[in-house]
């Protein structure tokens, strides 16, 4: 099936990438001419023909529909599409909310060539109004993310130790001791007939229900509760998943086993369908692939009471709920639109039965997207996640506000303090080197105080510096243990061609040979290297050199150092792996 508009009455049928229907309803408004034309603007809008793929975007355009067709009405206008003007719809546009002139503008955009020509101009440009940026969604900070992981954990633990006490209470078969109330007796009961009510197990045991509820039925209870999931602990589960996995909750929600597929001994493929853009998959991390092994085995009972049409459901549930004529007792599945009011309180309550809190120590609410945004957020500061949006369906401006500028104030102090770090590095590039010849360096102190005091040197440490006590092998270094190339108090690692960018260098009349040494090697490295490659490692630091350091040694200095270059890599202090040779 496909979305298509029915008449009789005037509605729109919707089909959705997940196989769920929907029907708008549109015979109630004031004008079925427009609202007809509208909603076949509409269809061009929903799968499979426009990118609405889920029911609550249908749900908003009929809602927008029925609105704008109502206030035209009250504004004295009673025609068709063909019949909206440039004027009708503006006004209308200037009067309304900017996620209503969104929608209002899609589905005018759908109904095609039948609009106006002056107002297609304004439907093909830029928009009247803009909906009002959402506020995205902050991730947890670390420690919010470890209680929630440690917490989720802990409790699936728990209910996986209580299951396997239950299996093994059931292996043990009947005990007639006790008049047959006792756990033993209990376990292999409801291993052996499924998950029974309390009625159904005293006729099994042969005692009266109200002996049996005032003698071992909490145990009883307790016992079911540890051998067949009900929907509290299926929600914690999935949860969990969301968090070891990053996938969305509702296409987590509505899984079936057909949905895994295995592609190796610890590989597993799970699709899933994420309403707003459609089918998707994802190869799950070792930790979630491990959990829904665990899941499957504990799960196992259950499935086989199961009826056939609920039994490949991935979330498969004991509930409690009833309606008239069914048992109390049944069999249930979590859906997209269909989950039981269990469900919707096993999810209020999740957060206070975890005792989970804030760093502030308050109570901290479990948020389903919240959590998918702090999975990424957690994988963008450990490096690149190999997708380039997390989320195709977004835009690059969304992606951005949503995930890559969503930080805790701890992950933006260290984001300023890089680019404080790197600006600061530019501006230290970006000085003149230093160089000196004999009579300039005798008076350095005097005539460039500004420069002295930046280097951080008083008069005793520029003579030592002068002198050549203060040498590497590129020029005289005014400070070693600075920590601009290394660790703060530590030898500086840099290499010997990084001195000639670094501002704490002194270039004089002695290291000419060695400068001229790196100079050849830079040639060498020139022509074995592709020019991308040299441009990238080396280039800067041999513009430094051939424009802004030797140009101004006296060429006399030059050719006598020359005279030292016999331009071989044994000249240089170079590791294995930069060798030209």
């Amino acid at each position: 099936m496909v979305t298509r508009v029915e008449l009789d009455p005037l509605r729109v049928e919707c089909t959705f990438p997940d196989r769920t229907t929907w029907t708008a309803r549109l015979d109630t408004t004031p004008n079925p001419r427009l609202t007809e034309d509208l909603a076949r603007g509409m269809v061009q809008l929903i799968h499979p023909l426009g990118s609405v793929k889920r029911r609550i975007g249908a749900v908003q355009y009929a809602s927008a529909i029925r609105r704008m067709v109502h206030e035209l009405h009250e504004s004295g206008f009673d025609g068709g599409v063909e019949d909206l003007t440039k004027a009708v719809v503006l006004t209308y546009w200037m009067s309304s909310t900017g996620i209503r002139v969104q929608r209002t503008r899609a589905v005018l955009q759908g109904c095609g060539t039948r609009v106006d020509a002056a107002l297609r101009e304004y439907l093909d440009g830029r928009p009247i109004k803009r909906p009002d940026g959402g506020k995205p969604l902050d991730p947890y900070t670390e420690g919010e993310w470890r209680r929630i992981e440690a917490a989720l954990r802990g409790s699936v633990e728990q209910m996986l130790a209580d299951h396997r006490e239950a299996l093994a209470l059931a292996e043990l078969g009947p005990d007639g001791s006790n008049q047959g109330l006792n756990r033993q007796n209990f376990a292999w009961l409801l291993l052996d007939r499924g998950p029974l009510k309390v009625a159904a197990a005293a006729a099994e045991l042969g005692v009266s229900v109200d002996a049996f509820r005032d003698g071992l039925g909490g145990q009883f209870v307790a016992l079911r509760g540890a051998l067949f999931p009900d929907v509290a602990a299926v929600y914690r589960w999935r949860v969990l998943l969301g968090v070891y996995s990053g996938v969305v909750s509702d296409g987590i929600r509505d899984l079936g086993l057909e949905d895994f597929t295995w592609a190796g001994d610890r590989t597993l493929l799970m699709d899933y369908v994420k309403n707003r853009r459609g089918p998707e998959s994802v190869n799950l991390p070792s930790r979630a692939v491990r959990l829904l092994e665990r899941w499957l085995k504990m799960s196992e009972p259950l499935r086989r009471f199961a009826p056939d049409d609920r039994a490949d459901h991935l979330w498969i549930f004991l509930s409690n709920e009833h309606s008239p004529g069914q048992p109390r007792t049944r069999l249930g599945v979590l859906s997209p639109f269909t989950a039981p009011a269990s469900a919707k309180k096993a999810r209020r309550r999740l957060s206070g039965e975890l005792s989970l809190l804030t760093d502030g120590g308050e109570p901290l609410h479990l948020h389903i997207s919240r959590i998918r945004t702090t999975y990424h957020n957690m994988l963008a500061r450990k490096g690149w996640t190999g997708r380039t949006k997390i989320d195709p369906n977004h835009t690059t401006g969304v992606e951005g506000s949503h995930y890559v500028s969503t930080t805790t104030p701890a992950q933006a102090e260290a984001v300023e303090t890089i680019i404080e770090d790197a600006q600061g590095d530019i501006l230290r590039r970006a000085r003149p080197p230093i160089v000196l010849d004999d009579d300039e360096a005798a008076a350095f102190a005097a005539s460039r105080p500004e420069e002295l005091r930046r280097l951080g040197l008083d008069e005793d440490a520029m003579a030592e510096l002068l002198g050549g006590e203060m040498d590497v092998f590129t020029a005289a270094c005014s400070n070693q243990l600075a920590g601009l190339h290394g660790p703060k108090g530590k030898p500086c690692p840099a290499r010997p061609w990084v001195c000639l960018l670094c501002p704490l260098s002194v270039f004089l009349p002695r290291h000419a040979p060695n400068l001229l040494r790196l100079k050849a090697y830079f040639g060498r490295q020139s022509r074995r290297m592709t020019v991308n490659q040299f441009l990238a490692v080396f280039a800067p630091y041999a513009d430094r050199l051939d424009h802004d350091i030797l140009p101004r040694f006296e060429p006399a200095v030059l050719h006598a150092a020359s005279m030292d270059v016999s331009d071989d890599d044994a000249e240089l202090p170079l590791r294995p792996e930069e060798a030209t040779e």
